[in-house]
């Protein structure tokens, strides 16, 4: 096995570690159903919504953070309270770059769906072009390019632990791939779980 070379000037990156937020207090599966309209001005109040009360950090994601030298957050309140609850030793960083990829419902006249429904019709309709006035998918991409630059300019000797959002952490994969990072954990899509990068 070879020696390291102390004269070597390369430096360690990361790891990183990506969760989702919490579960929030409003839910998506609770009645009653909502038209387009509705349904629009329901994912406003659920963008502004903190975290359900009650909930504490599950022990994995604490131990995998306890120790990061830097913590992000993106700028929605249950991304916030999360890395507060994960890595209480550290004031994380707020960014909007990491905030999740918006959800406008298409224009189905006469049609009253849960919230979890919109959503998925939602992000079905975003991902083929559908807007509204918000944020187009190659929009998103673009943003999630530089948040994965972001987190990888910040990970030189330092550990690095995001809370953001599920859809906006899938987008983010890639992009790290293409900058030299593997997932070496995947914990899923569930609320609180996360995923761990290392570099090359």
């Amino acid at each position: 096995m070879a020696m390291p070379d102390p004269t070597s000037t390369e430096r360690k990156r990361g790891p990183i570690i990506v969760s989702r937020h919490g579960r929030p207090a409003l839910d998506r599966t609770a009645g009653p159903r909502l038209n387009w309209r509705e349904y629009r001005d329901w994912w406003d109040r659920y963008e502004a919504g903190a975290l359900a009360e009650g909930q504490v950090a599950p022990e994995a994601l604490k131990k995998a953070v306890a120790d990061a030298d830097l913590v992000f957050a993106s700028a929605r309140l249950r991304a916030q309270q999360t890395a507060a609850r994960a890595a209480p030793h550290m004031q994380a960083q707020y960014d909007a770059v990491f905030n999740e990829a918006p959800l406008p419902p298409p224009l189905l006249p006469g049609v009253r769906y849960l919230p979890k429904t919109w959503n998925i019709l939602a992000r079905a309709a975003w991902l083929n072009g559908h807007a509204l006035d918000g944020e187009s998918v190659k929009a998103a991409r673009q943003r999630a390019a530089q948040a994965a630059q972001k987190l990888h300019d910040a990970s030189e000797d330092t550990k690095v632990y995001l809370a953001a959002h599920g859809w906006f952490n899938r987008m983010l994969r890639p992009e790290l791939k293409k900058l030299g990072w593997k997932c070496a954990y995947d914990g899923g899509d569930s609320y609180w779980s996360f995923r761990v990068y290392e570099y090359r």
